[in-house]
């Protein structure tokens, strides 16, 4: 079992007063092994905290000046007891002192260093396995649109001429609702076989029509969404057509649709370094137990199948494709007594305004 740090500085701590109990019978610093005072401080400054180590060495040290002054004489084999000279037990002191000092600061910034890069391997393992995922994801959609397409179709036309024949309202109601229903999911599948295809150099367009583009499909569903562009003094930013940025943006506008009660706020700003979009809801926002790690793939704020689909890929496969553009996502919720998820996604803007295609932005 792992020693919580105070533990460990606890048990360093007693082996650095035993030492001195032991070198306070057999002549202090006279005593060749003084310099094991190093070991405890040493092993304090490669696996504790820098406070643990800096008072540890404040009670080495500590302990090193008391056996100056105060210790039995040296064990020695004549009956003469050896007295060494002051300023030699002066030296070894300060050599004690300066090893304390400068052999931990050596090793803890050798282990601060192995830390950095333990902790940049962990984030690449981490950044190479959800680029796995999306590979296979990527996969997986392709051959879902494939299969897919042919029996929504049928769907459609079947959905199309009963609605055409059938006599009851309600009936009729019902079978235009499946064909638009149909309908969509044949849109998002053609969304999913030209995510991949190469937007043309010139296809540039500025901020707001490209948040106007991403917004439109989703005003239709009993959510008021705002859209709100700050006036800078800075020209608007133009970007290319970037199929990652309209996926990415927006699938998590459906999902802040899906979540809000009855408004969507999407904000946008920008000055000569950054661009930021900030996209918000009035809906119970993200549950604390997930919002770290939101994002994930397999991960839902939905908390039942009854509230709709919910793997939490949607989510996953915006955030990679947009980070892919350059962007930071993050995901927050809104401050008490408001209550709702924000969505927080921003680029520098020199990287929003050299994107030429999902094809360069993956290369």
């Amino acid at each position: 079992q792992r020693l919580e740090p105070m533990q460990a500085a606890g048990l360093l701590a007693l082996n650095i007063v035993e030492l001195a109990g032991l070198l306070f019978f057999t002549g202090g610093l006279q005593n060749p092994f003084s310099f094991l005072f190093l070991a405890p401080v040493l092993i304090s400054a490669t696996a504790l905290p820098a406070r643990f180590t800096f008072g540890l060495g404040v009670l080495a040290v500590a302990c090193a000046s008391v056996l100056f002054f105060f210790h039995l004489p040296l064990p020695w084999d004549s009956d003469d007891p050896l007295v060494l000279p002051p300023i030699y037990l002066v030296g070894v002191w300060l050599s004690i002192v300066l090893a304390i000092g400068v052999t931990s600061l050596y090793s803890f910034q050798v282990t601060e260093e192995a830390r950095k890069l333990a902790d940049a391997l962990a984030a690449t393992e981490l950044v190479l396995t959800r680029e796995q995922h999306l590979t296979q994801l990527d996969g997986l959609a392709a051959a879902a649109a494939h299969e897919l397409g042919t029996p929504l179709a049928t769907i459609f036309l079947i959905s199309r001429e009963l609605e055409k024949t059938v006599k009851d309202p309600g009936f009729a109601a019902d079978l235009k609702t499946l064909r638009e229903q149909t309908q969509r999911c044949r849109e998002i599948l053609s969304k999913i076989t030209q995510l991949s295809s190469t937007g043309a150099p010139f296809d540039r367009m500025k901020l707001s029509e490209l948040i106007e583009e991403v917004v439109a499909p989703h005003r239709d569903f009993g959510v008021d969404i705002k859209v709100r562009i700050a006036v800078a003094a800075f020209a608007e930013p133009v970007g290319s057509r970037n199929p990652a940025i309209l996926y990415g943006v927006g699938n998590i506008i459906e999902n802040a649709v899906d979540f809000a009660h009855t408004t969507v706020e999407v904000n946008a700003w920008w000055n000569k370094d950054t661009i930021e979009l900030l996209i918000s809801d009035d809906g119970p926002g993200i549950p604390p137990d997930i919002l770290n790690r939101i994002g994930e793939p397999y991960l839902s704020r939905r908390r039942n199948q009854d509230e709709g689909g919910g793997l939490g890929l949607g989510v996953f496969i915006a955030r990679t494709l947009l980070e892919r553009t350059g962007a930071k996502v993050s995901f927050t919720n809104r401050i008490f007594p408001e209550h709702g998820a924000v969505v927080q996604v921003t680029w520098p803007r020199e990287r929003f305004e050299a994107i030429e295609t999902l094809e360069e932005t993956i290369g």
